[in-house]
């Protein structure tokens, strides 16, 4: 759950994380509780939730070939690795070509897709990943290993908590694709531009945690996709 600074991995053991690792020192016995919360919420929401899900699985089957479900390798706490759990939305890239980030109007996105990532359910099975320990509802969204392995000595801070299913940057940012849909080089502007700037509020989201805090990321989370 919480590892001192002599457990950390090498890479994470800077200056720059220093002193967010000692924010959250204080506050470990409260990640208990957080992990606690994660975990029984997860498993009930999957239950009341299973029926719609079922539902998407079909739609998806119909829709286009290719699996229900998108599996992706991320990197949460402390750098570990993970396999993460959408619904997939697009179409399969048999050539395994293409940007890394989705962009507005991607023709690789599914009919189904494109709903499900306008109202976010292809996050759903992030459930499972959340019982397992691998995510938590709030928490920087985690990256693909290709961008981690380009994060600024300070970036890295983010992996003194788990990954999570939504935070302060996501909201801010839910329109991204649009933001990345007319740069010549996607990749690029989100690694310059983007991703600096998400790192912000990640960044800040750590030295200012408390569970009210993250409880009110998840209310601003909903209302967003309501709107």
């Amino acid at each position: 759950m919480f590892r001192e600074w002599e457990e950390l991995p090498g890479y994470m053991k800077t200056e720059a994380v220093r002193p967010y690792h000692e924010k959250i020192r204080k506050k470990k016995y409260v990640l208990v509780i957080k992990r606690i919360f994660d975990f029984f919420a997860a498993t009930i929401m999957l239950f009341l939730f299973l029926p719609a899900m079922l539902i998407i699985s079909f739609l998806i089957a119909k829709d286009t070939e290719g699996g229900v479900f998108f599996c992706q390798e991320r990197i949460t706490q402390y750098g570990r690795k993970f396999r993460i759990i959408k619904f997939r939305t697009m179409a399969v890239d048999k050539k395994g070509k293409g940007t890394q980030v989705t962009l507005l109007n991607d023709c690789r996105v599914t009919k189904i897709g494109r709903i499900l990532r306008k109202y976010r359910l292809d996050e759903l099975p992030q459930l499972i990943n959340i019982i397992m320990g691998d995510m938590s509802f709030c928490g920087t969204r985690p990256e693909s290993t290709y961008y981690v392995k380009k994060y600024n000595p300070e970036m890295f801070a983010t992996l003194l908590l788990p990954a999570g299913l939504t935070s302060e940057a996501s909201i801010r940012y839910k329109d991204e694709a649009e933001l990345l849909a007319t740069a010549e080089d996607a990749d690029k502007v989100y690694l310059d531009k983007v991703l600096p700037e998400k790192m912000k509020y990640n960044l800040e989201s750590i030295q200012k945690f408390t569970l009210f805090r993250e409880m009110a990321t998840l209310i601003k989370t909903i209302l967003a996709v309501v709107r």
